[in-house]
Formats: structure tokens, C-alpha cells, sequence
């Protein structure tokens, strides 16, 4: 009789170890030993493609390196030590609507834009030329106003076609915009109306950046136009030399001559080339403000990796 509990007590114990042992590799395949987990991996190389106007062209560079798109791909690979490859898209005269026009038909863009890790531009400026110079020749600054915000819807119409249609290329890639200046502000600081009208446009840009997607909006408008004089006690000094010399008003004459004046520029920023578009200086200082939006939203740098955490 205790020989046949032994026996007994014996098969119970193999038949739990058998039990556990088939629990355990049930429980192997469900539950693995190694987890997968994802992580940013620095990418090792970058496709950059610019987009626009004279700004993303680079014109008044001196240095001839393609503006703040040249500037800028030297400030990744030297901080990042990544390959960076650019292409630029930009053209001189440019408005939003034939910035469109261009990537609707060339195939080539389209393609670039696809394939981009990162997307810069620069647009606007010319959309409120068209408009400034017809009512500056034209109107009081009243009437100049309404007009810019009358084209201004417009404007913002464009706009969001023309980043519906780079997003549906790519849908991941940030967009970082750059604003727009007032080029003559340092020669006519005591009239107001240009300096409103671009601010009224830069806010139309970045209203319209905030309801897309991973689009970042770049405010350079005070840095570039008004240069050097940083301080309210500066640009103070301006609007007095200005009432001395009784600039209150302005019109499309004026602003030609300065154009014309090849020489010198009263902004450090501003090329004499045209006294319209940045100097080299002035595409360095852009590109340090669009620098430091791109590594503040710096999602384009990374991809994401499986990997085994042992």
C-alpha cells in the first residue's frame, strides 16, 4: 500500500512538471523574451528643397551661394556632420500663384518635393508688390489699406492651394515659411503705410502656416527691415530725420530712385545692388533665425528604427 502511494505521489509530480513545461512555451511564443522598441536615428543624409521667390534665389548675394539656402546647408552638415543635399526652387518675381504654376507643371519638383526631408520658402513679397505698386501710384494711405486687405484674401486663397498641393507630394516633411520686409523702411520710417501692409500680410502667411500641418512660420520682418537700428531710440532718430525732410508721404518715383542708387544702402542688411533684396549679411541673418526654427522643430533630422532592447 505505500509502494502504491509513492508511485502515485510520483506520477503527480511528472505530470506538473510536464503541465508547467507546456505552459511555459505557450507563454514563450505569446510573451517574447526580447521586446521590440522604436527609436529616432539621426538620418545620414538630408534632401533639402527651397521653394519661391528672389529670397530662395538668393538675388543681391554677392557671394553668389544661393542666399540663405547656401548658408543654411552649411549650418547642417557643420552642426549635424550629415550629408546635406539642396536643390532651389526659387525664381526671381515670383507670386504665390506662379509658384504653384511651376510645380503643377514640372514633373521634376513635384518629384523633388516628394522625396524631401525638409522644405523652406520664401513668398508674399510679390503678391503685395503687385498691389502696392498700383495703389501707391494711385491712392492715399486709406485707401492703399483696404486694397491690401481686399487682395489680401486673395492672397490667402493662393496659399492654401498652393500648400495643399506640396502636401499632397509629402505629407511628412516640415515647411518652414519665411516672412516678408519692408526693403525701405530705413528711408522712409515716418510713413507707416508699407510697414502695415507687410505686417498685414505676414500675419495673413502665418494665419494660414498654422492651420496646416507641420508647417512653421519664420518672422524675419523687424530683423530685415529695420537693419541695424535695433533700439526704439534708433529707429526714433530715422522718423525725426525724416520730418526734417518732410517724408510723409510716398510714392512709386521715390522708391524707384532709391532702387537706382547703386552705392550704398542706410540698412546693412540690404544689398545696393537694388536696394530691395537681403546682401550676403543680410541671407546670413535669415538663415540664423530659419536655423534656429529648424532645430527647435528638428523632425526632419531623425527616422524611426526597430530595434531589439537585449
Amino acid at each position: 500500500m505505500k509502494k502504491l502511494r509513492n508511485w502515485a505521489f510520483l506520477i503527480v509530480i511528472i505530470l506538473l512538471t510536464i503541465s508547467a513545461g507546456y505552459w511555459y512555451h505557450l507563454n514563450q511564443k505569446s510573451s517574447p523574451t526580447t521586446p521590440v522598441r522604436h527609436e529616432r536615428v539621426m538620418k545620414k543624409e538630408v534632401n533639402l528643397v527651397a521653394i519661391g521667390d528672389s529670397l530662395t534665389y538668393g538675388q543681391g548675394d554677392e557671394s553668389k551661394n544661393g542666399g540663405y539656402v547656401g548658408i543654411i546647408k552649411q549650418k547642417i552638415k557643420q552642426r549635424y556632420h550629415t550629408q546635406v543635399n539642396t536643390v532651389n526652387y526659387g525664381v526671381s518675381g515670383d507670386r504665390s500663384d506662379q509658384i504653384l504654376d511651376r510645380i503643377n507643371k514640372q514633373k521634376k519638383i513635384r518629384n523633388d518635393i516628394k522625396h524631401a526631408d525638409v522644405i523652406t520658402m520664401t513668398v508674399g513679397g510679390n503678391d503685395l508688390m503687385q498691389t502696392l505698386q498700383k495703389e501707391i501710384a494711385e491712392n492715399q494711405q486709406d485707401e492703399i489699406t483696404s486694397a491690401v486687405n481686399k487682395a489680401g484674401q486673395t492672397y490667402q486663397q493662393k496659399l492654401v492651394r498652393l500648400f495643399t498641393v506640396i502636401r499632397r507630394q509629402n505629407h511628412q516633411a516640415p515647411i518652414f515659411v519665411v516672412s516678408i520686409y519692408n526693403p525701405v523702411y530705413a528711408y522712409f520710417a515716418n510713413v507707416t503705410v508699407i510697414s502695415r501692409s507687410v505686417a498685414q500680410w505676414n500675419k495673413i502667411t502665418e494665419q494660414t502656416v498654422s492651420q496646416t500641418d507641420n508647417t512653421y512660420f519664420v518672422d524675419i520682418n523687424h530683423l530685415m527691415s529695420y537693419g541695424q537700428y535695433k533700439t526704439s531710440k534708433q529707429r526714433q532718430q530715422l522718423i525725426d530725420e525724416d520730418q526734417k525732410n518732410g517724408s510723409n508721404t510716398l510714392n512709386q518715383k521715390q522708391v524707384i530712385a532709391i532702387q537706382k542708387h547703386d552705392k550704398k544702402n542706410l540698412n546693412q542688411y540690404i544689398s545696393p545692388e537694388d536696394n530691395f533684396h537681403p546682401n550676403h549679411k543680410g541671407y546670413e541673418a535669415i538663415a540664423k533665425k530659419l536655423f534656429a526654427s529648424m532645430k527647435k522643430h528638428n523632425a526632419w533630422l531623425y527616422q524611426t528604427k526597430r530595434s531589439s532592447k537585449h
